[in-house]
This record gives C-alpha cells, structure tokens and sequence, in this order.
C-alpha cells in the first residue's frame, strides 16, 4: 500500500513538472548544437526596435548569463503577484520569465490571469483541472499559448533574416521535450546571425542555437496594452441659451452721489 502511495506521489510530481521546459540530462552536461559565441562576432548595424521595451528585455536577458543557476526542473510555491523560484535555479521558462520580469512585465501574473478566464484555450496534458500560479507560467506551452493570444506573431522560417533580437523562440528538442529562449544582439560568428539567450541545462548562456532544433514558435512581445483611462462620468455644466434676438440684461446703475 505504502509502495502505491510513493509512486502516485512521484507521478503526480512529475505531471506538475512535466514541460516546465524539460531537457534530456546530457544537454546540462554538453553545449547546445549549434555554433557557440565566438571571439570574433560579424559586425552589425545599429539595431532599430519597434519598441524601447524590446531593447530593455534584450539587455536584461543578455545580464541573465552573469548569474549561476542550477538546472532544476522542481516544483516551487512562490510569491504571486511577481513570485520567482529561488534565485539559483531555474529552467529556460524561469529565464524568460526572469528577463520580462527585469522590463516590469510579470508572465506569471499575466498567464494566471489569462488561464483563469480562458482554461479551455490552455493545454490540458498536466492533468490540472485548475490554475496554479506557482507553476503555470513555467511550462513551455502555456507560455506558447499565452503569446499566441496575447503576443505578435510571427512566421516561421528557415531564414535568419527574419529573426530579431527581443524575439521569443520555442523548440521541439524531440521526445517531448520543449524549449524556449530569447534572441539577442550579440552577432554570432556565422554571419547574419544573432545569438540565444537561454537555459538547456547549464545556466543561461548565449548561443547559436536558432536553428539547432526544430522552431515552434515565434513571437514579439512588449507586455500588456496601457489600461484604459478610467470613464470620465462628470458632465458639462449646461449654458443657459438665449433666444433669438434677445438682449442680455444690463444691471441698472446707481445714481452718482450727490
């Protein structure tokens, strides 16, 4: 009975876990395929964002890689709003998350709050039949389902030209398994290149990695639309209209003192 118990328990652990972005143990212990950042990166023009909040998360996820993070796959109850599980570990989900977060774009709030209104719309494999803020924004196709609906979408191609630094990527790594990262706007060696920030098991690096595995999503995102302003329900204070041809009436004048 208590072997039963044991193995439910593990099962139902890694149900909850599953897709957080899952990476097959040799990746932590080798680099990503692909041509890794080298010394002498091509040249490129001066970027242009179509939004400043683009370059911000670019920068913030280019920082990510001065930070040491065990790969670690494991459920977490965090904080929410803006909870993060602890600071040194971490999957390629949590660096993403960790980048928009940097810019002031919570996904975990955003994704609750999207899985709340339209579950149905959301993946159904992790056996949930609710929300869970601690670990919903950490799965790799919520997230894709989440930019789907509330991101730019963009083509997929096996052109690197139509990538750009701030772009959101997702890949099928075979087997299941499912990965995520951000391009950024440290060139690669091989020309017309940009570089990934992401984490597929060794910590967050920069790496060639755009077409290493097989492309799933791509997306532009800059955070929620502004909220609108609030109804402004104070009405005009109503002028008194004089009829046609009527004269305003003059105050009479005192007679000067004598």
């Amino acid at each position: 009975m208590f072997g039963r118990l044991l193995f439910a328990y593990g099962l139902s652990l890694l149900l909850l876990t599953a897709d957080g972005c899952s990476a097959p143990p040799d990746f932590s212990r080798r680099p990503a395929t692909g041509v890794t950042a080298t010394a002498s990166p091509t040249p490129h023009a001066p970027i242009k964002y179509e939004s400043p909040i683009l370059g911000k998360l670019v920068a913030a996820a280019v920082e990510r890689t001065n930070h040491q993070v065990e790969y670690d796959p494991s459920y977490f109850k965090i904080d929410y709003p803006n909870g993060d599980v602890p600071a040194g570990k971490g999957v390629c989900t949590d660096e993403v998350i960790r980048s928009f977060r940097a810019v002031g774009v919570d996904l975990q709030q955003e994704v609750h709050e999207d899985m709340r209104d339209s579950f149905p719309l959301y993946p159904r494999k992790f056996g949930l039949t609710k929300t869970d803020p601690n670990i919903d924004h950490r799965r790799v196709p919520n997230l894709m389902t989440f930019f789907e609906r509330k991101a730019r979408v963009l083509p997929l191609s096996g052109d690197a030209a139509d990538y750009a630094p701030g772009d959101v990527l997702t890949w099928d790594l075979g087997a299941g398994l499912t990965h995520i990262g951000i391009m950024v706007d440290v060139p690669s060696a091989t020309p017309g290149r940009f570089l990934i920030m992401h984490n597929i098991g060794a910590g967050p690096r920069l790496e060639d990695v755009l077409f290493s595995w097989k492309l799933t999503g791509h997306y532009r995102y800059t955070g929620p639309p502004p909220a609108a302003p609030p109804p402004n329900n104070s009405r005009p204070i109503a002028t008194p209209r004089r009829s046609p041809g009527a004269q305003a009436s003059r105050p009479a004048l005192s007679a000067p003192e004598a």
